[in-house]
């Protein structure tokens, strides 16, 4: 048997896609109806599965590993992350949300979280 987060609580959405909005990308809600990129130390309500130019499919729950950026790489256990505005997240102290981080990769420099 080997670990697998994939498929838990997993929930998404179809929002119309703010400009410029790709796929990967962390999301927050912008307007009625509509999902756009996160700027640096926003909140995120989701990540970008895909997007095409009008419509985006937001994974708002379960497991996703994204990006991180900054000095300090988030913990396994609940930490705070924000959008870094560049497609990926940071740790912050303040803002952002509380997730549970339970996988790190600090050479790829990417986080495995449940939104």
């Amino acid at each position: 048997m080997a670990v697998s987060f994939e498929g838990f609580h997993v929930s998404v959405a179809t929002f119309k896609a703010a400009e410029g909005l790709k796929a990967g990308e962390p999301v927050k809600a912008e307007a009625n109806d509509t999902a756009a990129a996160c700027g640096a130390g926003d909140a995120f309500c989701g990540v970008a599965i895909e997007a095409d130019g009008s419509y985006a499919s937001v994974q708002l729950s379960g497991y996703t590993v994204l990006p991180y950026s900054g000095d300090t790489a988030p913990e396994a256990g609940y930490c705070q992350l924000a959008a870094d505005g560049e497609g990926g997240v940071k740790t912050v102290e303040t803002g952002g949300r509380s997730l549970l981080v339970l996988h790190v990769n600090t050479t790829a420099k990417t986080a495995g979280v449940l939104l």
